[in-house]
């Protein structure tokens, strides 16, 4: 955010400042021609950033989950191959973990097959979880998406509030040293003081000081754009100035109603609403019976002479439920309770959300309606300036006064600036509240 009271430091010992603040250009240490953008900052803050690559990734993975819960639907084959050696025969024997009443000398080799008939929906409830789970995990991905966005803006517009901090430093300091060599000039000629020369030194030095802060103040913010952007140097192109946004509209009532819709961790909290609810339904089933198909077949190329040289066999098993001391029921309360907490989680996040939003769009409004007042402080306090230097030139104001009406001036200019960068910060965190970040 960039507001006056962020530039203190900057400013420092800026409490005597010069006469009026221009425009003149940053010296950067960017290349000649090199510039960025704040749409270039972002594509490669979207490209580099390594925690919006965790949550793609990790987006990535839920959706094998979904894959895992559904091959519980599809049939399960495996493949046996057994070798016996005994001192005696027996009458039974199979490929595979098979129990038998006596054991025989064979080879046999085989499948197993199993397919699930029915588990009366678990299954599929389960499907669902993971469906509606992977989803909140897009969203969590679109939402970091969504504040990388927001910390670049942040950092972007700071830089340029701290690089208009360092012009009006520096166009101070240029406007200090022309004073004092005026007052060494005018006092050796006996028309001013040896008090006024001291005063004017002392602002000037001061006023060095303050370039030498406002400096190290660009390089912080800097480095902390290249941060924003996921890069390990700081930040060295000139930046681009952004145009300021359209008036906001007469109320919060438009950005709401596009935050319900278009906020990614809204969305997420409903998504873990969903699969809240599946899952409680999935737990509910497990009391129901499972019904799986069971085939196995394969071959006996060695074996007792009392065997046959193949086998087939298939059949089913139904599993009813009966009485577990009271684990399904524990566990379907639990997750029919955690279905109900999740969905206040979610009228809580949207009454967060309406919060949110209208605090943003007060602030940004306030910092908007303020822009038109900061210019005309520019303008009285350029002409208050020119007043108090023309009194101090036919000798009718001190020393003391030129400075403070160089100080308002100076003020105003870094409060203008600030005010435009403020803006566009309001508006950045405005449109993140209303999900347009996204």
């Amino acid at each position: 955010m960039v507001r006056v009271a962020a530039y203190i430091l900057a400013l420092g010992l800026l409490l005597s400042s010069g006469t009026g603040v221009g425009q003149a250009p940053l010296s950067s240490t960017a290349p000649v021609g090199s510039t960025l953008t704040l749409a270039q900052a972002e594509s490669i803050a979207m490209a580099n950033q390594p925690r919006l690559l965790a949550a793609q990734l990790r987006s990535r993975a839920s959706t094998q989950r979904i894959r895992e819960a559904r091959s519980a639907l599809l049939p399960t084959v495996a493949f046996n191959a057994t070798g016996v050696r005994v001192a005696d025969t027996g009458a039974s024997t199979a490929a595979g973990a098979v129990t038998t009443s006596a054991i025989s000398d064979r080879f046999a080799y085989g499948a197993n097959l199993v397919q699930m008939v029915t588990d009366f929906g678990r299954t599929s409830a389960l499907i669902n979880t993971q469906g509606s789970l992977a989803d909140a995990r897009k969203d969590e991905e679109t939402l970091t998406g969504a504040q990388i966005r927001l910390n670049v803006r942040r950092a972007y517009f700071q830089v340029m509030g701290a690089e208009a901090v360092l012009r009006a430093a520096r166009e101070a300091q240029a406007n200090r040293q022309l004073i004092s060599q005026q007052v060494g000039a005018l006092a050796q000629s006996q028309l001013r003081s040896t008090l006024d020369v001291n005063f004017a030194n002392v602002l000037e030095s001061e006023a060095e000081l303050a370039v030498v802060r406002a400096e190290s103040i660009v390089h912080q913010q800097r480095a902390h754009l290249a941060s924003a952007m996921g890069e390990t140097q700081p930040i060295t192109a000139a930046l681009v100035e952004e145009a300021l946004p359209a008036a906001l509209p007469p109320d919060a009532k438009s950005f709401m109603a596009q935050a319900l819709v278009q906020r990614a961790d809204l969305s997420a909290a409903i998504s873990l609403g969903h699969a809240a609810q599946s899952f409680a339904a999935a737990e509910k089933r497990l009391s129901y019976p499972t019904l799986n198909v069971i085939g196995s077949a394969g071959q006996i190329p060695y074996h007792d002479h009392t065997l046959q040289d193949n086998y087939a066999a298939i059949g089913f098993n139904l599993n009813i439920p009966v009485f577990n001391g009271g684990l399904f029921t524990a566990r379907r309360t639990e997750a029919e309770l955690e279905a109900q907490a999740r969905a206040k989680d979610v009228e809580e996040a949207k009454l967060e959300v309406n919060e949110q939003v209208s605090d943003k769009w007060y602030q940004a409004d306030e910092v908007y309606r303020s822009l038109s007042v900061s210019a005309r402080l520019v303008a009285q306090s350029r002409e208050a300036l020119r007043l108090a230097q023309a009194r101090y030139e036919a000798g009718l104001g001190s020393i003391v006064e030129l400075n403070e009406a160089q100080l308002s001036e100076t003020s105003a200019e870094i409060t203008a600036a600030g005010a435009n960068y403020d803006y566009l910060t309001r508006r950045a965190e405005l449109d993140y509240a209303a999900g347009l970040l996204n």
